[in-house]
């Protein structure tokens, strides 16, 4: 059964006396809650508690802090005793002491308590658990309030795999995969289903946590929201809400039918009925197109025209918000280099009569993504300055193979930003990257990491726009931790398998990445530059000189546009010496002095050339550039970041 529709969001009086049966139980303190020990574990840079930090003993009892940070301790023959307690969790580093141990010796005794400081190495904060059984286990063990109303169990539901969800009807509708439960290792393979309130309409605050009302059945346990027929489980991604001609709302989703290999054997359309609540399946696709739905959709106005953008990881795959026309795969249409027709196993590339690769989005044609730019080098059909997306960590300039992620746009960098996975990093599946872009096709180029595991997972990482604080500043996201391909036969007790919520802040100094600037001069010279706010480059067409952080960052010398008396520009590092070409007193971009001991291995010497007169002025990161009437002055003038991309 579900839940009620009149008022999904009201619990009932039944609920309600539960609710304040607990608080009652949880109000105070009880001989019971007296006898554990408490341990905290803080973010020794916010103070917040830390979930998911393991405490083992020296003879290997393990605890994990739950979603306050807490650990309810109590170990008949240790109580009363110095207890020595390793501390550990992804992403997150406790001190050493003399020895080189991690971990600190606490006196347990019942009633107590202690608190630890762990140092964040994450850039990202993590937040709390959001699926799964005993989230706030510890906290009401202590006999303490818990910021949500299912703290230990919520429909029967122990484990759950890749969130989505989107908003319908003034709510927030969430969907997960397979669904573990209780009573056998065999759960709900169907997808799931909850809604919860919007912050600001009765909602809670992102950052103490969600309450998720389940569609439950008639045992309790979650409702199958998308039965369809057929062998293996059913995976729904691509939720798109829409309003038809009529002005009705409708909720719609893509669906694969997968064999136990994972393979799928059927794809399709779904629609959500408000009366059965249930996907019920709209459209079967022809399981052999190069072009089909799935990702974190986002709409986005093109040339005038609104679509729907599925990334996957990146947004080359676009459709009209119609839902009508999304059941028809020839309305689709592919950002890509190959010719209509193509497929992957005989793709045609498309060239210019100079021999230059021409993108465009076309129908009936492979989008492009890092499997189709892996091929296309490969077999020597593109070179890699000619493709599209070239991400790689900002320090290192190591290539980062993405692999899910979800890209929307951000009110407070001005810019499209991504949380994206990686694949084969540190860890199989567990590592996170935070990127930004000019456009919703990129340049996607410099990145950093935001979250790190330790042999884990941490896949599906989905942003939530709807939880965006202080004009998106505070961004939210959530990823499946699971060891499933990590290769790690421990499975973390309770958060296996699970959810869980991260937050962080866009003005970090760290997260002040390379950004491209452009060369925007309309003669021969590159001496006129616009960084994306100001140059709007289309893809087709982007003339990148280099890249640099648009803002401050540890190291970073400003570097000024100053107007010359004819064409162009003169950069100025380090002070203005005139009005900028841009706002006055705004830096063009910073960079790193020239001078630099030991600077990142992504960056390279930018380079003045200057003509005879003085007048002239060139730049450029190549030290064997020519430009007529110029040489080239020494030293460097500063060191920025390299544009992967061929010349435009």
């Amino acid at each position: 059964m579900g839940i009620a529709n009149p008022a999904r969001e009201t619990m009932t009086m039944l609920t309600f006396a539960a609710i304040a049966l607990t608080a009652g139980l949880f109000a105070g303190p009880t001989q019971a809650h007296e006898k554990y020990f408490r341990i905290t574990v803080v973010d020794e840079q916010t103070g917040r508690g830390v979930p998911l930090v393991e405490l083992e003993t020296t003879n290997n009892i393990k605890h994990y802090t739950d979603s306050n940070g807490v650990v309810a301790f109590h170990e008949p023959g240790l109580m009363g005793q110095s207890v020595f307690f390793f501390v550990r969790s992804h992403g997150y580093e406790f001190p050493k002491d003399g020895f080189g141990m991690q971990g600190r010796a606490l006196d347990v005794k019942e009633g107590g308590s202690a608190t630890l400081k762990i140092r964040r190495i994450n850039i990202a904060e993590r937040l709390y658990r959001i699926t799964g059984g005993g989230i706030y286990r510890d906290t009401v063990l202590l006999g303490e309030r818990a910021p949500i109303e299912q703290p230990v169990l919520n429909a029967k539901v122990l484990g759950q795999d890749s969130v989505q969800n989107a908003v319908y009807k003034g709510r927030l509708y969430w969907f997960w995969g397979d669904t573990n439960k209780p009573s056998y290792p065999l759960g709900n393979f169907q997808m799931t289903g909850a809604v919860s309130l919007l912050p600001g309409r009765g909602g809670l605050d992102p950052n103490i946590g969600v309450n998720l009302a389940y569609f439950t059945d008639k045992d309790g346990f979650t409702k199958q929201m998308a039965p369809v027929p057929g062998e293996g489980p059913c995976w729904a991604d691509a939720f798109v809400t829409f309003q038809d001609k009529s002005g009705r709302e409708r909720l719609v989703a893509a669906y694969a039918k997968v064999y136990p290999n994972m393979e799928a054997h059927e794809r399709g359309l779904l629609e959500w009925n408000d009366r059965k609540e249930q996907f019920e399946k709209v459209a079967q696709f022809d399981l052999h197109s190069p072009m089909v739905p799935h990702g974190h959709p986002f709409r986005h106005t093109d040339a005038g025209t609104e679509y729907v953008y599925f990334p996957a990881p990146f947004p080359t795959l676009r459709v009209p918000p119609d839902p009508d026309r999304m059941r028809d795969l020839s309305n689709y249409e592919a950002y890509t280099c190959l010719k209509e027709g193509s497929r992957l196993d005989s793709m045609q590339v498309d060239r210019d009569g100079n021999g230059r690769l021409r993108y465009a989005w076309r129908k009936n044609a492979p989008p492009m993504d890092p499997r189709v730019q892996e091929a296309l080098l490969k077999d020597g059909r593109a070179k890699a300055g000619e493709l599209l997306f070239h991400l790689r960590d900002a320090e290192q300039g190591k290539a980062i193979r993405p692999h899910g992620g979800s890209i929307y746009w951000n009110e407070y960098r001005r810019r499209w930003i991504t949380i994206m996975l990686e694949v084969m990093g540190t860890s199989m599946l567990g590592e996170i990257w935070f990127a930004e872009a000019d456009t919703p096709l990129g340049p996607w180029v410099y990145a950093r990491k935001i979250v790190t595991h330790d042999r884990y997972d941490f896949y599906n990482p989905k942003q939530h726009p709807e939880f965006d604080q202080d004009g998106g500043r505070i961004i939210f996201f959530e990823g499946t931790y699971t060891n499933t391909f990590s290769g790690n036969p421990c499975q973390t007790p309770r958060y296996n398998y699970n959810q869980i919520m991260y937050r962080l802040d866009l003005a970090d100094p760290r997260l002040a990445l390379p950004v491209p600037v452009y060369n925007v001069a309309s003669g021969k010279l590159p001496n006129r530059f616009a960084t994306g706010r100001t140059a709007h480059p289309d893809p087709t067409s982007w003339r990148i000189a280099f890249f640099a952080p648009d803002r401050a960052a540890p190291g970073t010398v400003p570097v000024y546009a100053v107007p010359l008396a004819g064409e162009g520009m003169r950069l100025s590092v380090g002070a203005p010496t005139a009005r900028p070409a841009e706002k006055e007193g705004s830096p063009l971009c910073y960079a790193l002095p020239a001078d630099m001991k030991n600077p990142p291995a992504a960056t390279i010497p930018l380079y003045e050339f200057i003509g005879e007169d003085g007048s002239a002025r060139a730049y450029s990161t190549d030290a064997s550039a020519s430009f007529e009437g110029c040489r080239r002055r020494e030293p460097a003038i500063c060191r920025v970041w390299q544009s992967p991309f061929a010349a435009r």
